[in-house]
């Protein structure tokens, strides 16, 4: 989990700046995983990834800006709550993280490095993201889903001609089998387009 977590917070820093607050809505709006992870997760894995020089806290460019004079005591004063809370000193909410050369030369290698593709979620993830790994890594991670997804419709279809199973049960399992059908089908459309990609890249590059 920790390591599937970290993957994600690395790869919406390499888009931008991130608080907690948004990473945390990033997570589920831009990346579709963990609905409701709390931040009892995240800032955890933040200040791990913080200790291990792959990020680091920043002041980001919108709190510089409302931190100069604006020439009024009132003005001032908001400024300085933006301030504390952008920075951490208030809510950590509001502390702004940057990923570091670290941080990016770590993130590719975790998303490239198949260990951690144990399931559909941490697949989904992957292909989120997979605009940072190479054309053959992208290539790869397909290839393994398909062997995957493969023996998982030998599995339903077996449990689905189970002659002890009940009209209820086998049409539960029917249904799943034809999700596994849908999901190979998505896989071999993106390997055709991916192949299809490296095949231009290569007569171009002739």
């Amino acid at each position: 989990m920790f390591r599937v977590l970290d993957i994600a917070i690395l790869g919406l820093l390499m888009y931008r700046d991130h608080h907690g607050y948004e990473i945390r809505t990033q997570l589920r709006d831009r990346l579709g995983v963990w609905a409701n992870v709390s931040f009892g997760s995240i800032y955890p894995a933040l200040a791990r990834l913080e200790r291990q020089g792959c990020v680091e806290a920043v002041t980001s460019s919108e709190t510089r800006l409302t931190s100069l004079s604006t020439g009024s005591l009132s003005g001032e004063r908001a400024s300085l709550r933006s301030l504390r809370t952008t920075t951490g000193i208030g809510r950590r909410g509001r502390k702004v993280y940057r990923i570091t050369e670290r941080g990016r030369r770590d993130f590719v290698s975790m998303l490239a490095d198949p260990a951690t593709l144990d399931d559909g979620k941490n697949f989904s993830l992957r292909m989120a993201l997979a605009q940072y790994l190479t054309p053959n890594a992208r290539v790869g991670l397909l290839e393994r889903r398909r062997g995957d997804l493969i023996a998982r419709l030998v599995e339903v279809r077996a449990g689905a001609s189970n002659e002890q199973l009940d009209s209820y049960a086998r049409g539960v399992m029917e249904h799943a089998a034809q999700g596994v059908e849908l999901d190979l089908a998505w896989i071999d459309g993106l390997l055709s387009t991916e192949r299809s990609n490296q095949e231009s890249f290569a007569h171009d590059a002739k």
